[in-house]
């Protein structure tokens, strides 16, 4: 589903953000993404998400090398993915039903089946019921419930997430990630960038480690 081989993202300045990474996600992986402030893991998701290119090296996501996509196709290629950020990034003048079903309306799918799709989402993130009022009156996990649920509308192969928990307790923590598991469980591939030491090590996937842009780990917690 990801690889990527020998890859090296430098900035302007000079700055090598990641350097000769290659790694590789399997479709139906759930991976977290792990490392100190700096240590690159934002721009690997924006590699895999085309909001940066590789500046040496290859990104393929599913079968398709995505530093060469042109301009014009990077709309299309980001339909395959779901994208969820830690400062949720909602319209606040717009409900919690306008703000999950924005990616269908930019798609131009039918009235109808956004309305199918956006109260499916709703429901899988336990949120029924709050379609109508606007993000600040909601709580900071249920405002990352609708992050979740506008990234999962579209029905992506691919869901990624920047710090997801970062703003909340361990409770909601542990809440947020057992909905991106029930993602992967039906076969969504999700990769969680996240400094939640204690909830990584408490789930026990498969962790993949940066330091200063380079990959120093790639397995299982003790492994």
């Amino acid at each position: 589903m990801i690889r990527f081989d020998t890859v090296t993202k430098r900035y302007d300045g000079g700055h090598d953000a990641l350097r000769e990474v290659t790694l590789q996600i399997d479709a139906g992986e759930m991976v977290f993404l792990t490392g100190r402030s700096g240590a690159g893991k934002s721009t690997l998701l924006k590699l895999v998400s085309l909001i940066e290119r590789p500046t040496r090296g290859q990104v393929i996501v599913d079968g398709q090398n995505v530093g060469r996509t042109p301009r014009r196709r990077v709309p299309h290629y980001r339909r395959q993915l779901g994208m969820v950020f830690q400062d949720h990034k909602l319209l606040s003048d717009r409900s919690v039903f306008d703000n999950i079903a924005l990616p269908l309306v930019i798609a131009g799918v039918a009235r109808r089946e956004v309305d199918k799709r956006v109260r499916a989402a709703l429901d899988q993130v336990s949120l029924l019921g709050k379609e109508n009022v606007l993000p600040i009156s909601l709580s900071t996990g249920e405002q990352q419930r609708v992050g979740i649920a506008r990234a999962v509308v579209r029905k992506p192969k691919l869901l990624i997430a920047d710090e997801p928990t970062g703003n909340l307790d361990p409770e909601l923590s542990a809440d947020i990630m057992a909905i991106f598991q029930r993602f992967n469980d039906v076969g969504v591939t999700t990769l969680i960038a996240s400094h939640d030491q204690l909830l990584i090590d408490r789930l026990g996937l498969r962790v993949i480690t940066l330091h200063d842009g380079q990959l120093v780990r790639d397995g299982a917690p003790g492994g």
